[in-house]
């Protein structure tokens, strides 16, 4: 199979040991009912907590424990392009089926939930997935709401905000944000870029920065017409099977907002 990299792997059976560092694909993997197969997952891994208790944790997603990982003799590792650091995926794969997803969108996160159900045996499962989140975004899109503008920050300190070609700015305009920010990725950006940008609302991440309360009241004051929202940052940006839980969570925002 080819990885989202385009990289060709070669698999001997259905792997009987895995290891994940990518949380999103972490929680993907237990919904498969890979519980005995998953042998190694991060420090970040948080869902589901039974997991985060119980399974051995190799590190962050930036700096796993690679020695640890190999030496858990795992038959395929799954890791993401964006999450994940270059180099440790270089020096596993030098050893072991290192298969890398890479997200930018919606339908990129069916086809990887569709290939880990392939990669795994669990075809069945990974397709019933797949076609409740195309139910569940079809249904959701059916109903008519005004589209708000709005900026999505991920960090203070300084502040950042989620660009394009992200997979949260495809969220964002599935749930009917449209995205003021016209960079790429994740750019830094000032309190004048913001006060200029006059986004109706402004929406402060749940991760990788610990939104609050006062957070929210600092931009009130740069922002006095807009509305300023904490949002549950997995369901804006975990591609795994969390998305189940997303567009439910996004009539919810609507609702609070009218």
């Amino acid at each position: 199979m080819k990885d989202q990299l385009g990289r060709n792997l070669q698999y001997n059976g259905i792997p009987g040991r895995i290891v994940s560092i990518v949380p999103s694909q972490t929680e993907l993997l237990y919904d498969l009912g890979l519980d005995a197969e998953v042998v190694g997952i991060t420090k970040f891994c948080v869902h589901p907590d039974v997991w985060f208790r119980q399974k051995r944790r190799i590190g962050g997603t930036k700096n796993v424990d690679t020695g640890l990982i190999l030496s858990l003799k795992p038959d395929i590792i799954f890791a993401n392009k964006e999450e994940n650091t270059k180099q440790d995926i270089e020096i596993l794969q030098a050893s072991c089926n290192v298969w890398v997803s890479d997200i930018h969108n919606f339908r990129d996160a069916l086809r990887m939930i569709g290939d880990f159900g392939t990669i795994t045996g669990r075809i069945e499962k990974s397709k019933q997935i797949v076609q409740q989140l195309e139910v569940d975004k079809e249904h959701f899109l059916s109903r008519d709401r005004r589209q708000k503008s709005a900026l999505y920050l991920i960090w203070k300190g300084p502040y950042m905000s989620a660009g394009r070609d992200t997979f949260i700015h495809d969220m964002m305009q599935t749930a009917g944000f449209n995205n003021v920010e016209t960079r790429s990725r994740y750019p830094v950006i000032q309190e004048d870029e913001i006060r200029a940008l006059s986004p109706e609302l402004v929406l402060l991440s749940s991760e990788p920065f610990p939104f609050r309360q006062k957070h929210m009241d600092e931009l009130q004051i740069l922002l006095p017409q807009a509305t300023i929202i904490l949002v549950d940052g997995e369901l804006f940006s975990w591609y795994g099977s969390r998305l189940l839980r997303s567009f439910d969570y996004f009539s919810a925002l609507h609702e609070q907002i009218l």
